[in-house]
């Protein structure tokens, strides 16, 4: 009985055990390692929302081309900026003042930017415009065995899977590090990665950075999911491991 008592304790505290080989990232990175990165574009998709300015060399002279100028060089929070952009359309486009419908399809912001700079000069609207164009709802979303999993909104051009993590608070010590899932639609078509941030490979791939609207889901590792239902968590060990002392003392008597 004594023995069935340690080996049930022996192998709960060993089932609940995760390797430092499941748990440490960029395990092949050599300490003074350098690789040159490749910074990338995301297209704009159905639903994004951009903010469009055009500049002229006089002013009143682009007041046409913008939204609510009069507002223009009052402060405005994110949600205010949204409201006011360009909403692309499932069709990939957006309706520009003066200029009508125009095309997103295919295009990066600098590409539009380029687009809508040309059709400016070429149509005869402005000499010499300048013209900004940024995605304001970019946002990841992150679910699984992260710290705080949720949608994530973020305002840079880009970022990485990893600091995309950071925003959820890094990988419970339960997140299934060799096999991260990543759901990514661009251009009507739906890919679906595995990326494993044990290794730096990932690095060197096109899901190092995060697209807008990526969906990040961290499985349970293999511990995680085989105490799941039997054992919650430490101070679970730990209270069956109590008990089961306890229970050996008194049967030794």
């Amino acid at each position: 009985m004594k023995f069935k008592i340690i080996t049930l304790l022996s192998f709960v505290i060993l089932a609940s055990c995760v390797s430092k080989k499941e748990i440490l990232y960029l395990q092949d990175v050599d300490v003074n390692s350098s690789d040159s990165v490749n910074y990338q574009s995301a297209t704009i998709q159905p639903n994004d929302i951009l903010k469009i300015v055009v500049e002229s060399i006089v002013p009143e002279a682009a007041i046409p081309y913008n939204k609510n100028s009069a507002q223009s060089t009052q402060p405005q929070n994110i949600e205010l900026m949204q409201l006011d952009g360009y909403l692309v359309s499932i069709n990939n486009t957006i309706g520009f003042p003066v200029l009508g419908k125009i095309s997103t399809d295919n295009k990066t912001p600098s590409q539009l930017e380029e687009e809508i700079k040309s059709r400016l000069i070429n149509e005869g609207h402005l000499a010499n415009p300048s013209v900004h164009v940024r995605l304001l709802n970019a946002k990841v979303t992150i679910l699984g065995e992260v710290n705080e999993p949720g949608t994530y909104n973020f305002t840079e051009n880009s970022i990485t899977i990893l600091q995309a993590f950071g925003y959820a608070g890094d990988l419970t010590i339960n997140g299934q590090r060799d096999d991260i899932l990543i759901t990514r639609e661009v251009d009507g078509v739906r890919r679906i990665s595995h990326i494993d941030l044990t290794t730096s490979a990932f690095m060197n791939t096109e899901f190092y950075f995060i697209k807008p609207n990526d969906v990040i889901v961290v499985n349970p590792n293999n511990p995680k999911v085989k105490t799941a239902g039997f054992i919650g968590d430490v101070g679970t060990i730990l209270t069956i491991a109590s008990l089961a002392l306890s229970i050996t003392i008194l049967l030794s008597r």
